[in-house]
């Protein structure tokens, strides 16, 4: 508990944006100590989770009751959840699922929030109601008296502008990032936790396979010399950029959603200037970081790689701004008609839409732009291979991005382009890149449900 000597009530929402604060140091413990049953948390966007105060509130499970916890990818075991298995004390509510989340999820124990990411800064200031304390993980503090958001911009700034109280774990393993709004000054913060030392989790690469490397030889050659790239996560968008590297294309931009270990072995690798860039020229935009300690150190204090907010990143009138936008996102599940379900398998919730659509429609809407959606042909379910392709969805299954949206589809077998063509020349062109045990029983179907017409060849 705190000390006596110590005031630990709440203060008051902000009168105005801005408006200062006097912060103090106190422990992990004592901060816990300011929570209450019924109140409303937010502990932000993947790497900047609290690890110490989520261990000091699970201490006081006992002590609270439905107590309502708001995040994001969370990257490592919460203890919160972990001394909780009923769920009577600690709510969790998520924007976008790790594994982690889909276990918890799984168990009963997560819920999900349906956004599409670029639009979450616009919610937290018109749609939800002020947050009681919002838990932080920081760099330390700079020489201008800000604590970087390091990793994750995303909609950090707006959690901070609707929180009663605001908080900071902070920890020197996590990288300063220049960019905008990418850090709060200490005079917006009230308590400082000076002892989240935890080294930041890493995200393993899965390895490339020879489908993978298929499939981004056939998106590698679609790119051409001046690109701006969005890439996405999985073995597909990183052998994607092992291509490009072998390939030598030159004068590559970024802005992206995730900044990915294959985006920086293209800046390691001289590729990438932004030099035909018209939003941010010369700069790697990104909104969060997620990877290999390597890239961490790639990041840090690094003046051409910088952190924007979300809604800067991901919103279509945005990236549109650049030419030649390449967009590069994995699905899990297409049906005939062109419909991409890339979150869920049926009912059960395995991710999020996160930024899918938006650099989908983005990336149309840019001059000479080019988006691909990219899928394996077949999965192993029980044992049993199946079809990626197929001519409905799984029932229960959630439309990421919608038929009319699609334009490039690429499997290990080809790529088509969706754009203008009817339902029956999709069914077609998706059955082409199906893979070939499979494609006679699509069409079939196809022809039998009247996805495609009697007497069409």
């Amino acid at each position: 508990m705190a000390p006596n000597d110590m005031n630990w009530a709440l203060p008051s929402p902000r009168v105005r944006p801005g408006a200062a604060r006097a912060a103090r140091e106190v422990s992990a413990a004592a901060a816990a100590a300011l929570v209450r049953s019924g109140m409303w948390l937010d502990w932000g966007f993947g790497l900047i989770q609290p690890d110490r105060f989520d261990q000091a509130l699970a201490a006081r499970r006992d002590e609270l009751r439905g107590v309502k916890i708001r995040c994001c990818l969370s990257m490592r075991p919460r203890a919160v959840l972990e001394c909780d298995e009923t769920g009577d004390h600690f709510l969790w509510f998520n924007w976008h699922f790790s594994g982690y989340d889909r276990k918890k999820h799984d168990q009963g124990r997560c819920n999900y929030i349906p956004m599409n990411f670029g639009e979450v800064p616009d919610w937290y200031r018109r749609f939800i109601d002020p947050v009681d304390i919002v838990v932080i993980k920081t760099s330390p503090i700079d020489e201008n008296g800000c604590f970087s958001f390091g990793a994750s911009a995303t909609y950090t700034q707006a959690i901070i502008e609707r929180a009663r109280c605001v908080i900071v774990e902070v920890s020197p393993h996590m990288p300063q990032v220049f960019g905008e709004q990418s850090a709060v000054h200490v005079s917006d913060v009230d308590y400082i936790i000076a002892e989240g030392g935890d080294p930041l989790p890493e995200i393993k690469n899965p390895p490339v396979g020879e489908i993978d490397r298929r499939i981004a030889a056939l998106i590698a050659a679609e790119v051409e010399d001046g690109a701006c790239l969005q890439i996405g996560i999985g073995g597909m968008p990183n052998a994607v950029c092992s291509m490009l590297r072998d390939a030598g294309v030159k004068d590559l931009g970024i802005h992206t959603e995730m900044l990915t270990d294959g985006i920086v072995d293209l800046i390691e690798a001289g590729l990438v200037t932004g030099a035909r860039k018209t939003l941010n020229p010369g700069k790697v935009v990104f909104t969060f970081s997620a990877g290999s300690q390597r890239q961490y150190d790639a990041i840090h204090r690094n003046p051409v790689i910088n952190a924007h907010p979300v809604d800067y990143t991901n919103l279509p009138h945005n990236i549109m701004q650049n030419d030649n936008v390449v967009s590069i996102n994995n699905t899990t599940q297409m049906d005939l008609q062109g419909q991409a379900a890339s979150e869920s398998d049926g009912h059960r919730h395995i991710s999020g839409t996160g930024g899918q659509l938006q650099f989908v429609r983005g990336a149309y809407a840019s001059k000479g732009g080019k988006s691909f959606i990219c899928m394996s042909s077949t999965y192993d379910k029980k044992g049993e291979p199946r079809s990626r392709i197929v001519t409905a969805l799984t029932g229960g299954n959630v439309v990421t991005t919608p038929r009319t949206d699609v334009m490039y589809v690429v499997t290990e077998y080809g790529i088509v382009n969706l754009k203008g063509k009817s339902v029956a020349e999709r069914a077609k062109a998706l059955i082409s890149i199906a893979h070939p045990d499979f494609r006679e029983q699509l069409e079939r179907d196809a022809y039998e449900k009247n996805v495609i017409c009697k007497g069409y060849s």
